[in-house]
């Protein structure tokens, strides 16, 4: 089992304020959300312990979605201490995931 975090508009703030954060900003009836989905479970797996992974519902929670201007979804922002480091717009293979994370990752580790 992965540690995928669900966000949401009450626990957002304090869930994704420490470290690097990948939220996937989703819903439900978005087709390629749905292709994004699995690819967000295993990074989550892929990098626990190094960077929390979660999704947020942008139909149950709005009001974070319009915060970071989430306009068309999937959109994945990666944050690092609560700020908005990288943002990717639409679905995307994991290879091209991969590639932004493990940049940040570099930054964190120097």
């Amino acid at each position: 089992m992965s540690n995928l975090v669900e966000f949401t508009d009450s626990n957002f703030a304090s869930e994704a304020q420490d470290g690097l954060v990948l939220v996937d900003f989703w819903a439900p009836w978005c087709g390629p959300c749905r292709m994004v989905g699995p690819i967000i479970e295993e990074l989550a797996s892929d990098y626990e312990g190094q960077i929390k992974v979660g999704k947020l519902n942008v139909d149950d929670h709005q009001k974070t979605a319009m915060n970071f201007r989430v306009m068309s979804i999937p959109t994945v922002i990666l944050f690092k201490n609560g700020e908005p480091v990288e943002t990717m717009v639409g679905a995307m293979p994991k290879g091209s995931y991969l590639n932004k994370l493990s940049k940040h990752l570099e930054a964190v580790a120097q």
